[in-house]
C-alpha cells in the first residue's frame, strides 16, 4: 500500500496534510493516535468511502478489502437476516456459482468465436475466485472459526437485530476472518471478545497470509499481533511509521523525546549565552560590533534550526454533579420477565433493588441480557412479566453502548440543545472535552467512536443526574481517557449501574455489589470472584 501525497480536510478543519507512507504486503500495522486524529477517516478512505482532497492510495490491483467496524448495524444492510446467512455471504460462493452456472450456459449455445472466447475468458476467472475462496472446503473453514471464537450454536438460526451489541461484534469478525481478504482492516477488533475468543484472534492474525492495518486501544492486543506502528499525529496532520509492535514504539519514542530534550536544553543554553554576548559588545567599538553581529548570524542559525519539543496532548476533563438527591431506595426491580419470544428468554423472575450513593454491577457473558436489562430500566424496552419501579426523585443519566441517543443528523452543538447554556458557555464545556473551534460543528455522523463517547459523556456531565446507568463506557477511548472517567466515576456522588467487561477499569470505581447474570444471583464485589466467573463462562461455551 503506498500512500502519496495524502491531504484530507473536513471544510476548514484539517486531518492529514501532504503525508506519503509505504506498508510492504502482509505487514500486520497498529495504528495508534488520540480519538479524533483521524485513524477512522484513514479507512474510510481505503475503502473509497472518502475523497482525499489531495493524494491517492494505491493499492494492489484488485485487493480485496475487508473491513470489521466498531458498531455493525452501521455497515448490514438488514439487521433481519440470520447470523448463519450473515456468516455465510462472507463468501460469495453461492453467487459465483450462480455466475457460472450462467456462464457455461451461454457457452453451451455460443456460434460467435469471438464472443465465446470471452465468456470463456470469464468463466476462468470466475474459477479462480472459486479456487481463493476454497469451494470445497469453505464450510469446514467456517466452522473451525465458529468453534474457535466460542459462537454458540444457538446464536446461528437468531436474527443479527435480536443480539447484544457483543454478540454483534463476535459475529461480525467471524464473519470478516471467513471472507478471507487480502487486507484486513479492523477497528477496535477486542472490544466485545471474551479470553478465549481474544486468544484465538491472537493466533489466526499472526498467522494471517495478508496485509492487516488495526486501530485498537488495547496494548496487550497490539504487542502480540502488530510487526509496524503506525502513528497518527493529530497536532501535525502528518503520519510515522515505526518498525515494530507498540511496545517497540514506546521505546523508540521515549528515547527520540529524551533526545530531542538534550539538544533543546543544550540549544537554550547557547542561546542565552548568544544573546549576552550580543548584548554586552552590540555599543562596544568596531571590533566589538564586528563579534556581536558574527553572534547575531549564529543567533539567527541557531532560532532557524531549533528543536520543538512535542507538546503534551490535552485530556478530557470533568465532573458530574448531581442536581439533587434521589430517594433512598432509587430502583427497585420485581420478578422481571423479558425475552424476544417465549422461546428466548433472556430475563426471568429477576428481583433486586439499589441503595442511594451505590456502585452496582452487572456481570455476565455477551448474550445473557445485561444492556437488554438497562434498556428495560430506562424504558426503551417492555418486559413481559414484573415492574421497574424507579424513585420519584430519580434522575437518570443513561450512557448507550452504541450512541444510539445521540442524533446523527445534527453536529455536536446541537446535540446539546435541551440544555439552558449560552453558545459560549456550551463551547467553554466542550472544550473540556477536547472540542474546540469548528470541531463543536462537526456532524455527529461524521465522529469516529471515540468522539461519540466524548460527545456522549459531555452531555451525561451536564445531565445532573443522581442516578448513572452506563453500558460498556470506556469502549472506543484511549487509555489515558478512561483512567479519566474511572476517576471521575469513582468520585459521583450519586447511584451508578454499570455494565463493563474492562476489569481494570470496574476495580477502581468502589463497587460494592454485583448482579451475575442469567443466574440473577447477587454477591459483594471481588475482583478474583469477577474473573473466576468470566473462565467459568468461557468453559461453559467451549462445552457447548
Amino acid at each position: 500500500m503506498n500512500i502519496k501525497n495524502l491531504s484530507m480536510s473536513f471544510g476548514l478543519q484539517k486531518i492529514f496534510d501532504d503525508v506519503t507512507i509505504t506498508i510492504k504486503d502482509k505487514e500486520k500495522v497498529g495504528i495508534i493516535g488520540v480519538n479524533g486524529a483521524g485513524k477512522s477517516t484513514f479507512f474510510k478512505l481505503i475503502m473509497g468511502k472518502l475523497d482525499p482532497d489531495n493524494g491517492k492510495i494505491i493499492l494492489k490491483s484488485g485487493a480485496r478489502i475487508g473491513f470489521l467496524p466498531q458498531v455493525i448495524s452501521d455497515e448490514v444492510p438488514s439487521m433481519e437476516i440470520s447470523v448463519f446467512d450473515y456468516l455465510l455471504e462472507g463468501r460469495p460462493i453461492k453467487k459465483l456459482e450462480e455466475e457460472l452456472e450462467r456462464a457455461y450456459s451461454e457457452a453451451s449455445t455460443e456460434t460467435d468465436e469471438k464472443k465465446l472466447k470471452y465468456i470463456m475468458k470469464e468463466i476462468g476467472k470466475l474459477q479462480g475466485k472459486l479456487e481463493y475462496y476454497e469451494v470445497y472446503n469453505a464450510e469446514n473453514i467456517l466452522l473451525k472459526i465458529v468453534t474457535g471464537m466460542n459462537i454458540d450454536s444457538a446464536l446461528l438460526d437468531m436474527k443479527l437485530c435480536d443480539l447484544s451489541g457483543g454478540q454483534k461484534s463476535k459475529i461480525a469478525f467471524a464473519r470478516l476472518l471467513y471472507s478471507n481478504p487480502e487486507v484486513l482492516l479492523l477497528d477496535e477488533p477486542t472490544n466485545h471478545l471474551d479470553t478465549d475468543s481474544k486468544d484465538y484472534i491472537i493466533n489466526y492474525l499472526r498467522n494471517y497470509n495478508g496485509t492487516i492495518l488495526v486501530i485498537s486501544h488495547d496494548i496487550d492486543f497490539l504487542n502480540e499481533v502488530t510487526t509496524e506502528t503506525l502513528y497518527v499525529d493529530k497536532a501535525t496532520h502528518k503520519m510515522e511509521l515505526f518498525p515494530g509492535n507498540y511496545q517497540k514504539y514506546m521505546a523508540i519514542r521515549n528515547e527520540r523525546l529524551k533526545t530531542q530534550e538534550r539538544i533543546y536544553d543544550k540549544q537554550v543554553k547557547e542561546e542565552e549565552k548568544l544573546k549576552r554576548i550580543i548584548q554586552k559588545y552590540i555599543r562596544g567599538n568596531e571590533k566589538k560590533a564586528r563579534i556581536a553581529k558574527d553572534r547575531q548570524k549564529k543567533l539567527a542559525r541557531l532560532e532557524e534550526n531549533k528543536v520543538v519539543l512535542e507538546h503534551k496532548q490535552k485530556t478530557t476533563r470533568f465532573k458530574i454533579k448531581i442536581s439533587q438527591p434521589s430517594g433512598v431506595v432509587p430502583l427497585k426491580v420485581d420478578k422481571l420477565k423479558f425475552g424476544y419470544n417465549e422461546s428466548h428468554i433472556l430475563i426471568d423472575n429477576l428481583t433486586f433493588a439499589l441503595n442511594r450513593g451505590e456502585k452496582f454491577l452487572i456481570v455476565g457473558e455477551n448474550g445473557v441480557g445485561k444492556s437488554t436489562l438497562l434498556k428495560l430500566i430506562v424504558g426503551k424496552l417492555t418486559p413481559m412479566l414484573g415492574s421497574v419501579t424507579l424513585n420519584d426523585k430519580t434522575e437518570i443519566g443513561y450512557y448507550a453502548q452504541e450512541h444510539e441517543l445521540l442524533d446523527n443528523e445534527k453536529n455536536i452543538l446541537e446535540n446539546f440543545s435541551e440544555f439552558n447554556l449560552s453558545t459560549k458557555e456550551l463551547r467553554n464545556f466542550l472544550g473540556n472535552f477536547l472540542f474546540t473551534g469548528d470541531d463543536v460543528f462537526k456532524s455527529v455522523s461524521y465522529l469516529s467512536p471515540g468522539e461519540r463517547s466524548r460527545v456522549a459523556l459531555a452531555k451525561l456531565a451536564l445531565s445532573g443526574a443522581n442516578f448513572l446507568i452506563l453500558d460498556e463506557p470506556t469502549n472506543h477511548l484511549d487509555p489515558e481517557t478512561q483512567k479519566i472517567i474511572a476517576n471521575t466515576f469513582k468520585d459521583y456522588d450519586g447511584t451508578m449501574l454499570v455494565v463493563s467487561h474492562n476489569l481494570e477499569f470496574v476495580d477502581n470505581l468502589g463497587i460494592e455489589r454485583m448482579l451475575m447474570l442469567p443466574s440473577g444471583d447477587i454477591k459483594y464485589y471481588d475482583k478474583n470472584t469477577v474473573m473466576y466467573y468470566q473462565e467459568v463462562n468461557n468453559k461453559n461455551m467451549k462445552e457447548k
